[in-house]
């Protein structure tokens, strides 16, 4: 009995979550705000119940759970009509640790060569380099920020190269999409708006924290490849 509990609860949550990120998107893209405030804290708290419900909790689990908690701060703070940009900044900074730390909890990553790490900060920095010159006095937060989720990525991506795991992927996966997210939202910020920028930015964010969240919900229990 609880055997067939733990499954259907699982696809229940997952089945929430997916249903509250899509609609919270198209209330994004319509910037329907009223709705929006509802929603985006609701479907990024359902992956963490999903994470948290989903199995024998472990050190890896707990601290994806974690940083999705963060990004559930940071979600609220950035939504807000105040402008809280610099808490939010800190609140996905603090993510990105919580998910280094996963990433780094088996030591996978850690074994890892540097080479992964070339593409990420490479693609980083260019982002950086030409934001530069319009961020004024952001400049100190967001290099900081950017140093801290090109870790994240680097870590993710070397640990799947380590592991060769289907939630290694995912989760590597999950860190390029944010990459992406968070680029486009410095890009629209500090450089100039572009068309479909809230679509990318909301469909990129979602990709990641279910890449990430996913990762934490399959048998991590395999032999390293080497």
């Amino acid at each position: 009995m609880a055997g067939a509990y733990i499954p259907r609860m699982r696809r229940h949550l997952l089945m929430a979550a997916f249903t509250l990120a899509m609609l919270n998107t198209f209330f994004e893209v319509l910037d329907m705000r009223g709705a929006v405030y509802a929603l985006k804290p609701l479907a990024t708290l359902a992956l963490v119940a999903i994470v948290l419900r989903s199995g024998r909790v472990g050190p890896y689990r707990v601290w994806i759970a974690a940083g999705l908690t963060a990004s559930l701060a940071g979600d609220i703070l950035l939504m807000l009509p105040q402008d809280l940009f610099v808490a939010g900044l800190v609140a996905f900074l603090l993510a990105h640790l919580c998910y280094i730390r996963a990433f780094a909890s088996d030591g996978a990553g850690i074994r890892a060569s540097l080479l992964p790490a070339v593409p990420v900060f490479a693609a980083a920095t260019g982002v950086l380099v030409v934001l530069w010159p319009s961020l004024g006095t952001m400049r100190a937060p967001v290099a900081c920020y950017v140093t801290v989720i090109s870790v994240m990525s680097w870590q993710a991506i070397a640990r799947w190269r380590v592991r060769r795991t289907r939630a290694a992927a995912l989760a590597a996966m999950g860190s390029l999409f944010f990459l992406v997210s968070d680029a486009s939202i410095a890009t629209r910020k500090f450089a100039a708006p572009f068309a479909g920028a809230t679509l990318v930015i909301i469909a990129t964010y979602y990709a990641a924290q279910w890449g990430i969240a996913l990762s934490a919900l399959r048998d991590e229990r395999v032999t390293p490849a080497h």
